[in-house]
């Protein structure tokens, strides 16, 4: 069977399914999410949605429930993620409809894990129907799965759509992953309130937790200090098509590097992931020039760069710091491989490392993109330091795991940065998603936070998540601005990993206690 009749006996089969009004009701419920996230950020759509969904198939059998669960997903992604499309479409080398279809197969992955925890909410109820009360536990277990399965992909975990919404509050005690276990118990106690079940002992739960998150908006977490930082975000908008040629190189080059000279009186000046193309080995004239001229006016430059190592054969997704790395420096101190810089840990499937690469490389150009061979970081770098300030980096997608965030995080690191080339994803909603979730981070962590892309949506965001600045998308431009430096550290940034492994725990304590009282409609 060939892959393009596969591909039409899956639609002919979800066509089908669709007709279903269970069905349908659960794929556009799962489509409606996308309204949620940036760039609409409507955060209310979750607490209309996630009730309105768990109630249809409450008491549903495990098959049931399953499925819906998965339908429910297949929506949620197909419009959540849609952007992904974009890169596929316009790079892979692919007729329209094997693109399609490799998305379809995306989305079908991701729903897996949605309908696996419909699945254990069932599986596990006392009487085989699913259980609201058992959802949150398992839906945690399924979204830590999500996250590390086959490198991890949480794209889409539902706390993110509260970063503007008064669930935010809860993000420097319990994190996101938190806020997405709340949303799951408002949605529970919503259902039952209407429902009228136990609705006083609901109406207590749903109290409680809007007095906490207002209470929580009054606790300062960390303090300023008397130290401002200058910066300087330089967006090249470098057309994607011409990134990787080799006559674009010294003329991407120099364009840094005079976006730098006119911005030297900042402290800090970052360029964006990959901003230097050539590999390092082979760009050390230009380099030693960057980091000597920065040095002499009292500047720090951190750059993106493909490093290649000729001994081990092994390329790298790097940053390098450049210029001034304590504030006494007087000269450059860049050599080649030098200890000031950050090596990427989580590759990206595909974009940076080929699973099965030399079987996939010979089906689509996809599988054969410019460096997509990368090999990775040490999982816990130090921070890089520039011009004196401890600043934490992570490349791209790495901003969605928190967890790799919080094991690089020290009580010296004064900024969070993230760059990333979103080019690949054009005029979607990808780039305004990956900058809620860098916000997100800002906010957990309690720290000030610059995102460096190569065409937007290059960003300065405070330690409380808010956008400070931002450059509008597809110009070439720098971004400008005093930053505050914070002191002092959020509850999540010190117990993340007790939330993350308790949090299941205490959730299935909850639908314990539930299970004590037969369920009754309230008198009130």
């Amino acid at each position: 069977m060939s892959i393009k009749t596969l591909g039409i006996i899956l639609i002919q089969r979800l066509r089908a399914n669709l007709l279903n009004k269970q069905n349908l009701f659960s794929f556009i419920s799962g489509l409606f999410l996308v309204f949620a996230y940036a760039p609409f950020s409507q955060w209310w759509v979750m607490f209309i949605i996630l009730p309105l969904f768990f109630n249809s198939i409450n008491g549903a059998s495990v098959r049931t429930s399953t499925k819906q669960g998965f339908i429910f997903a297949l929506g949620w992604f197909a419009s959540g993620i849609s952007w992904i499309h974009v890169s596929i479409d316009q790079f892979g080398g692919l007729p329209l409809v094997f693109s399609l279809l490799l998305m379809l197969l995306l989305c079908c992955y991701l729903a897996l894990y949605p309908a696996l925890a419909c699945y254990l909410s069932s599986r596990f109820s006392p009487n085989r129907q699913f259980s609201l009360w058992l959802l949150p536990p398992f839906w945690m277990v399924s979204e830590y799965l999500r996250t590390n399965v086959l490198t991890g992909f949480p794209w889409l975990s539902i706390g993110y759509s509260q970063i503007d919404g008064p669930l935010s509050s809860f993000a420097p005690v319990i994190g996101e992953v938190g806020i997405s276990a709340l949303l799951l118990i408002i949605s529970i106690a919503l259902i039952n309130t209407v429902k009228g079940i136990y609705r006083k002992s609901h109406l207590l739960l749903l109290s409680v937790i809007a007095l906490s998150s207002y209470l929580l908006t009054n606790i300062a977490w960390v303090n300023y200090t008397q130290i401002t930082v200058t910066t300087a975000l330089v967006q090249g908008n470098i057309e994607q098509s011409m990134k990787f040629e080799p006559e674009k190189q010294w003329p991407t080059m120099l364009l840094y590097l005079d976006h730098a000279r006119e911005n030297y009186d900042a402290d800090i000046i970052i360029w964006p992931e990959n901003a230097i193309t050539a590999l390092e080995p082979t760009a050390q004239d230009f380099l030693v020039l960057a980091d000597r001229s920065a040095a002499l006016n009292n500047s720090a430059i951190i750059t993106g760069i493909l490093n290649y190592k000729f001994d081990s054969k092994a390329y790298f997704n790097s940053l390098v710091v450049l210029g001034k790395k304590e504030s006494t420096d007087k000269t450059g101190h860049y050599r080649y491989d030098h200890q000031n810089r950050y090596y990427k840990n989580h590759l990206l499937p595909i974009g940076e490392f080929v699973p099965f690469g030399e079987l996939l490389r010979t089906i689509a150009p996809i599988f054969n993109l410019p460096y997509s061979s990368f090999t990775r970081g040490d999982y816990i770098q130090p921070n890089l330091i520039a011009n004196g300030h401890h600043i934490l980096p992570l490349i791209c997608f790495e901003i969605a795991f928190p967890e790799q965030l919080a094991a690089n995080f020290t009580d010296e690191t004064n900024i969070l940065l993230t760059v990333s080339n979103d080019s690949w994803f054009g005029d979607s909603h990808g780039p305004h998603q990956h900058l809620e979730m860098a916000r997100m981070r800002a906010l957990e962590f309690g720290r000030p936070l610059l995102r460096t892309t190569n065409n937007g949506i290059t960003a300065i965001v405070d330690h409380q998540g808010n956008i400070q600045a931002k450059l509008p998308q597809f110009t070439e431009a720098v971004l400008k601005a005093e930053i505050k430096l914070v002191e002092g550290n959020t509850f999540y940034s010190l117990y993340w990993q007790l939330i993350h492994w308790l949090l299941p725990f205490l959730l299935l304590v909850i639908f314990s206690i539930f299970q004590r009282f037969p369920l009754k409609k309230s008198t009130a």
